[in-house]
């Protein structure tokens, strides 16, 4: 696919995709929903004095430390590395045990708000995995569609030199018969010009706006005269027009993934939030008032 120039403007989220992709879920903890693996046997794969490792500890330890992994690491290499860690983990913890720091007031309260925060996750992930499936998708993708408007594109061409004198001269080459997409690989400054000036399609807000001014009141197959913007000046030719054409649903099916999950976890925040009584414990404490201005000093009688 051609890319777009040096002087193209970058596509806003907007301009990709409809707002109504573009769910705010101001405050709450959005989970992703994990890649659904199939129920396969769990076998032990190591005994630390008698304590079971099995391959669902080693899955647990590979989702826990993510990307602190080596990286390029090989898959038996990856293996023996959770292997180790697990079981350096089993040890240590064994060894806090013997030192009865599981019974502290400290571990309690941790221990309590990992659980807290793992329960958590598990139904957020679980009203996820039931809110995303082809249908719910194909309903959203759909209702976006219907709201995009259509939005003109031009395909184009461009030589980019340094001055008006360099532009007319090209211009003059063109208008005796010169191709256009041979001259922009000699004469253009543009590092996009080496597919012959191409510059694809786009829509107006996608380029400098002296440009776009120009590009789109052309006609299809004409050429511009020399154009001037903050790179040098174009030389441009049209190649095309049409509507610009809604993206595939394929294309953006994992968009369309992340707003269902990202509205079924809101949602289910804010019922919860709306069904219980939360009470804040404790005034915040008030912000300090201002000194008092002095009194004035009284007037001495002269």
């Amino acid at each position: 696919m051609t890319q777009l120039s040096i002087f193209a403007r970058p596509a806003s989220a907007a301009a990709i995709l409809p707002r109504v992709f573009a769910l705010a879920v101001a405050g709450a903890m959005v989970v992703g929903v994990p890649a659904a693996r199939a129920q396969a046997p769990d076998p032990v794969v190591a005994k630390v004095n008698g304590t079971e490792i099995r391959e669902s500890d080693l899955a647990m330890a590979e989702e826990d430390l993510a990307g602190n992994l080596p990286q390029q690491m090989p898959p038996e290499g990856k293996r023996e590395y959770l292997l180790q860690f697990v079981t350096d983990m089993t040890l240590v913890a064994k060894a806090a045990e013997d030192k009865k720091l599981g019974d502290t007031d400290e571990f309690k309260r941790k221990a309590a708000y990992t659980r807290t925060k793992l329960l958590m996750e598990q139904l957020l992930q679980t009203e996820a995995k039931a809110a995303v499936n082809d249908a719910a998708m194909k309903k959203v993708y759909d209702e976006a569609i219907g709201q995009m408007k259509k939005e003109p594109e031009v395909r184009a061409r461009h030589i980019l030199v340094e001055n008006e004198d360099d532009a007319k001269a090209v211009l003059a080459e063109l208008k005796k018969g010169a191709d256009f997409a041979e001259l922009a690989k000699t004469k253009s400054k543009d590092p996009g010009s080496a597919d012959g000036g191409d510059l694809g399609y786009f829509t107006k807000d996608q380029m400098v706006p002296e440009f776009s001014e120009v590009a789109f009141k052309l006609d299809k197959g004409a050429l511009s005269d020399p154009v001037k913007s903050q790179f040098g000046w174009h030389i441009i030719k049209v190649e095309d027009k049409r509507d610009r054409e809604p993206p595939a649903f394929d294309k953006v099916k994992e968009q369309l993934e992340n707003f269902l999950v990202r509205k079924s976890q809101s949602e289910l925040i804010t019922k919860l939030r709306a069904e219980a009584k939360i009470e804040k414990v404790g005034a915040a404490p008030a912000p300090a008032a201002p000194a008092a201005p002095a009194a004035p000093a009284p007037a001495q009688k002269k």
